[in-house]
């Protein structure tokens, strides 16, 4: 059996945006995250219930972003196993 494996490459986008990324410190996502949840409930004492649902939303894509960004540092882009 014949092993063959293709070469995959990021196009030029996605590795311009994964070198830029790569260059912001971790955490700065999930104080991100944290902070818009302290700004949603700040939000929703002060009544103002649909801004602060909306707010309180982008701590799932910040965290998100955050494990993204730690992936491409740990990981980078187009890297290949060599045995």
């Amino acid at each position: 059996m014949e092993n063959q494996t293709k070469s995959k490459s990021e196009g030029k986008v996605a590795t311009a945006i994964e070198e830029q990324t790569a260059k912001l410190p971790s955490d700065l996502f999930l104080w991100a995250a944290l902070g818009s949840m302290a700004a949603s409930l700040t939000l929703k004492i002060l009544a103002k219930r649909h801004t602060a649902l909306f707010v309180g939303q982008w701590a799932a894509p910040f965290l998100l972003l955050g494990v993204y960004n730690k992936l491409v540092k740990l990981e980078g882009h187009d890297q290949e196993d060599k045995d």
